[in-house]
């Protein structure tokens, strides 16, 4: 799997831990960043790329589960592996409900963890490119007009041109013309690609 251009994020207070874990890293070509703490991790801006967390969920001051329900808060879904020595079963369940991708007891394998950066960093990738299409197309839906989103339902629904012209009181040629229109301006390359667009940002009109 091709990882260029993806960076893991270690925030944990020890020392040995963040370099080991760095150089673990490091060895497989993987970008990598460290942090001593989780506020210094929130004061970061984090770059618009492909990325995952590998986090200590005891630490001074902020733990990894507070920060973990403040990146929630903040909109920064980023994957997160939580690591610890010492954790509960109440503990994993909360992180993992939380939307944790993975919880790994300390020590651990080396290429348990490996295995587990791959993973979250290739389920973070796939999640930009749906957050991608669902940013373009809810930007194209802003450019119809109110009768072409009126008549996107139906149209994606599977409503024929004449039951949408008699219902909106128009000519089919009409409704034929706002159909090109609102594909064109949909960008949407066939009937398939559009009702999928329309899907994704949340309109699910049921089809007949």
């Amino acid at each position: 799997m091709e990882n260029s251009g993806s960076c893991v994020y270690i925030v944990d207070d020890d020392e040995l831990i963040r370099d080991s874990l760095k150089q673990l890293v490091n060895s497989v070509s993987l970008k990598v960043r460290v942090f001593s703490s989780a506020q210094s991790f929130l004061d970061y801006k984090l770059p618009n790329q492909a990325c995952c967390l590998v986090l200590d969920i005891r630490m001074p001051g902020m733990s990894g589960l507070e920060l973990q329900d403040e990146l929630k808060k903040t909109g920064q879904l980023i994957p997160i592996i939580f690591i610890t020595r010492h954790a509960t079963v109440a503990m994993s369940v909360r992180a993992l409900k939380a939307g944790a991708i993975d919880f790994i007891q300390k020590p651990f394998e080396d290429q348990e963890i490996l295995d587990s950066i791959n993973h979250a960093i290739e389920y973070n990738r796939q999640a930009r490119v749906v957050q991608a299409e669902i940013n373009n197309a809810t930007k194209y839906l802003q450019t119809l007009t109110v009768r072409e989103r009126e008549i996107l339902v139906p149209i994606v629904a599977g409503t024929i041109n004449k039951e949408i012209a008699s219902q909106f009181k128009m000519s089919e040629s009409t409704v034929k013309t706002h159909r090109v229109r609102i594909m064109k301006k949909m960008q949407a390359e066939s009937f398939a690609e559009l009702v999928r667009m329309i899907e994704k940002i949340g309109l699910y009109p049921e089809r007949n």
